[in-house]
């Protein structure tokens, strides 16, 4: 059972990766440890989280859905990769086991807080590579380094957008907007197919996801509030050092 407290450690920690994710990315750098925090083991508190921070993609996604207008057909091809990827990486998890994943924990966090600190390097060469037309198109075959991005995004998912993007960018020609709505909705499309499996998973801790999932939706809204306020490579640089902090702990703990 879980003490008033505990629940009010958990929202709060969702509202903060909320807020985080519609600002910068990197939600799960802080929701997770928190949930190891209060005794949940790692393999629950991963599928919890994925649950529980689910509902937040759906503003993030309904947001960009202009820019989505003519890419029906890329929507075709890399959904259901992204679907799959998400519920294989789910699966992969489960048949991990407790141990192995605790160990594997603070080298998820730290490469995770590395995705996310290469975050501005990635789209400036994108930014590079798309302003020099390239001929050659790849998109036939766009779908397999999405779905190998998606197997990543079901079994940790902490910095699953940069992975996309940088996937997107090698195999498509298009403008970052376009591609980054492609992204935000692939993204969602992990997430949901991940949750969704989970949730038969047993591993749910719901009394803990319910209370974040409440607090994951503020947490968006009031980021989207103060988007305009706080400069998202601030916020970045100090979620990725709190992921550095947090890893180097549990290596120090082992």
């Amino acid at each position: 059972m879980f003490s008033g407290w505990d629940l009010l450690l958990a929202g709060l920690a969702a509202v903060a990766a909320g807020a985080v994710n519609a600002l910068a990315g990197g939600g799960t750098l802080i929701t997770f440890p928190a949930l190891i925090a209060l005794g949940i083991p790692a393999v629950a508190a991963n599928v919890t989280n994925t649950v529980a921070l689910c509902p937040g993609y759906i503003g993030g996604t309904l947001a960009q859905r202009q820019d989505l207008r003519g890419q029906g057909r890329r929507l075709w091809r890399l959904l259901p990769a992204g679907a799959l990827g998400g519920v294989a990486g789910g699966l992969l998890l489960l048949e991990t086991g407790e141990k192995s994943f605790r160990a594997l924990v603070p080298w998820l966090i730290l490469g995770a807080s590395v995705l996310l600190a290469v975050q501005g390097p990635v789209r400036a060469w994108l930014v590079r590579r798309l302003g020099e037309h390239h001929g050659a198109r790849l998109e036939r075959v766009a779908w397999l380094p999405v779905l190998l991005a998606s197997v990543y995004g079901g079994y940790f998912g902490a910095g699953l957008s940069v992975i996309v993007l940088a996937a997107l960018g090698l195999t498509l020609s298009d403008s970052l907007t376009r591609l980054n709505a492609l992204k935000q909705t692939i993204s969602f499309a992990v997430n949901v197919a991940a949750a969704v499996f989970f949730v038969f998973s047993g591993e749910v801790v719901w009394p803990v996801a319910l209370v974040m999932a409440v607090g994951a939706l503020l947490g968006g809204t009031l980021g989207g509030r103060f988007a305009g306020r706080i400069r998202p490579a601030t916020l970045r640089w100090t979620v990725v050092a709190i992921g550095i902090c947090v890893s180097l702990a549990y290596f120090v703990r082992g």
